[in-house]
Parts: C-alpha cells; structure tokens; sequence
C-alpha cells in the first residue's frame, strides 16, 4: 500500500495545519481480484454437486450395497465448500475467505480420490451384487458410477479455479507489511 500526502508550500500552511486536508491512498485489493473468479457461482455449482452426488451415492447404497458410502458420503465435503466460497463471495471477511481456501483443498484432493476409488469398487469383486442378476442392472450400476465420476472430476475443475483465485487473495507477498508513506512538498 503506497499513501502519497502533498504538503505544498510550508508557508502557505495555515496556524495549526500540520496536514492537507485531501491525499490519496493507493493500493490493490485482493478480495476484488478474488472477486473476478465468480466464487458465488462456482459456490453454488460446488453445493449443487455435492448434493447431487450424495444422492446418486444413496441410490447405489440402497440398491447395491453401503460399500459405496466410501466415496459418496464426504462429498458432504463439497457442500461444505460450497456454502464457504458462497459465503467468501458475499462478505470481504478474510477468516471466512481462508477457510473457504482450506475446504476447496480438502475438496481438491477427495475428488482425487473419488475418482480414483470409483472405478477401484467395481462390481468384479468376490461379494458382487451382479453374480446372478441381470444384465440391465449392471448397466445401470455401470452408469451410475460413471455419472458420480464425472461430477467429482467436475468439483476437481471447480476446485482448482476457487483454490487459484482464493490464492490470490489469501498468499500475497504484502500480507505483513505496512504501508510505504511518501510527503511530496511541493517548491
């Protein structure tokens, strides 16, 4: 932050005037910049994902079996983020910002590793809901997986742009520093 205060001529200051009334204070807000990546939206689209997996994980578990749970039930995770990069696009508070960059991390590595469990519990596996039942019911457990898979690697995309944009309001250089005060006296 960069403030510039015009002192002008020392002797056209007034009896008790030790400062000009007007100066300017330059500086780069980083919540703005964090603005620009739309975290209300992306929030949004965060929550309604998560939503929707924890339902399509329901689905499975009821029909298939609660070894799924495994993958679907911390999508609980994405909501969470979602309602914080909802709530750090609607206030400038800076705590809430921070933990919003924390979840969205969190968020980041668990849809890694959804996507690499899905495919992992497959239904080849010696407890198989699949051993003697119909070929449209697999396919139907086969589709369901894919469409969770593809909304993780969906919040994987959403969480690596809130975690680029949070970053540049949370990890920037001039954090601690205090401001640089320049007096131009004018001749």
């Amino acid at each position: 932050m960069v403030i510039s205060i015009p002192l002008g001529s020392i002797r056209n200051m007034r009896d008790g005037q030790l400062m000009p009334e007007k100066f300017t204070c330059v500086f780069k807000d980083a919540y703005k910049v964090f603005l620009k990546g739309r975290p209300k939206e992306l929030g949004a689209a965060q929550l309604s994902i998560g939503v929707f997996i924890i339902c399509i994980g329901s689905l499975i578990t009821l029909e298939y079996g609660s070894s799924h749970l495994v993958y679907t039930l911390p999508s609980a995770l994405f909501i969470a983020s979602g309602i914080l990069s909802f709530a750090a696009g609607n206030s400038p508070f800076m705590p809430v910002v921070k933990l919003s960059f924390i979840f969205n991390i969190i968020s980041l590595f668990w849809s890694l590793t959804a996507i690499v469990l899905c495919p992992i519990l497959e239904e080849g596996h010696p407890g198989s809901p699949f051993s003697a039942e119909t070929n449209s019911k697999r396919n139907m457990y086969v589709g369901l997986k894919v469409v969770i898979g593809v909304l993780c690697g969906i919040e994987l995309i959403l969480a690596l742009v809130l975690i680029f944009w949070e970053s540049k309001a949370v990890c920037r250089a001039h954090f601690n520093t205090l401001p640089l005060i320049t007096i131009k006296q004018d001749a």
